[in-house]
């Protein structure tokens, strides 16, 4: 019923590798940290860059060859927004010079949100609303991390990734399978926020209420209990088996717990695809970058079976299959 018709993404351009963390931190060598978590560098936003900047970018790479005036909706996922109000898709629209005729909303999604928003998008074509979506994952996480948290500062990078969704009746309706549990959201938390104005970081500070707090060991125990459920109900939903799925593509965490769930799930490492070493965990970005660089790579071919899942902060988690 949908098809994700075109993708591009945007990288800021201040790079930050494991050589520049190790000069930081020199009880962690740059090599450890790839093998630990498969990451070597990861872009991160410049003090006055916000997702909105690097929405339009993405954004407007899409309409290098896609008529803009087609949209008929603007979906906008991100937990680092330029203000609590107005809606960030608001402004964007005006900013890419969209028609005025057109939906736009925020949602505050993290790692789940690329699928969250296929299925937002989904219900908007189902309904007659719009027929062309802009669907838009942005994220500067890294402003929340502070200056000392060596861990997190490893992990995350900023991104900001468009893609537009179409209707397309030529294409399976596969189900979506999506999950809540609000009881984890303290083991990933921002207390205090908004970060066109309303942000200073002091790195002399002590660890605040502004700076990101992850639980790691209870984020990884979380969604080792989760998701391999959600894979097979996201199959037998769509009485699917492993032999159907041409491609996994989960979000990118970060390599170690990419392994371990696909031996748990008993993936083919064939069909399991990893790729955030020059980008890090770009939050609700990965998914859409990890399948426009299958693309670009040529690893994907028409016709191809692809299963999808998100998960993290919330806690949250989502699964669907497309075809490309």
């Amino acid at each position: 019923m949908i098809r994700i018709s075109k993708i591009e993404y945007y990288l800021p351009e201040l790079i930050l590798t494991n050589r520049d963390l190790e000069k930081e931190f020199p009880e962690w060598s740059s090599e450890r940290i790839r093998e630990k978590v498969g990451i070597v560098q990861r872009h991160i936003s410049s003090e006055n860059e916000t997702v909105l900047d690097l929405a339009i970018q993405s954004s407007e790479k899409i309409f290098e060859e896609y008529d803009r005036n087609t949209i008929d909706f603007i979906l906008f996922c991100t937990q680092s927004p330029d203000y609590f109000l107005p809606t960030t898709a608001c402004i964007l629209q005006d900013k890419l010079g969209l028609r005025k005729n057109i939906g736009a909303v925020d949602f505050n999604l993290g790692c789940s949100g690329f699928v969250y928003g296929l299925a937002f998008a989904k219900g908007l074509i189902a309904s007659g609303i719009g027929s062309s979506i802009l669907l838009i994952t942005s994220e500067t996480y890294t402003k929340h991390i502070h200056p000392k948290d060596k861990g997190n500062r490893c992990l995350f990078g900023d991104a900001s990734a468009s893609v537009i969704v179409e209707k397309d009746s030529d294409v399976e309706d596969y189900k979506f399978c999506l999950g809540t549990d609000g009881s984890g959201a303290e083991n990933l938390m921002v207390k205090k926020g908004g970060f066109r104005t309303d942000f200073t970081l002091n790195p002399n500070h002590e660890f605040g209420p502004e700076n990101l707090y992850m639980n790691g060991p209870e984020i990884f125990n979380f969604t080792i209990e989760k998701i391999p459920g959600l894979i097979k109900e996201t199959m037998e939903e769509n009485s699917l088996t492993m032999d159907d799925i041409d491609y996994f593509v989960f979000h990118q965490a970060n390599s170690f717990m990419l392994n371990y769930l696909r031996r748990k799930t008993k993936i083919p490492t064939e069909k399991f695809y990893i790729d955030m070493e020059t980008t890090g965990n770009t939050v609700s970005a990965t998914i859409p970058i990890a399948l426009k660089n299958m693309m670009d790579k040529g690893l994907l071919q028409k016709g191809n079976r692809i299963l999808l899942a998100g998960f993290g902060v919330g806690y949250s988690w989502g699964a669907t299959i497309i075809d490309f």
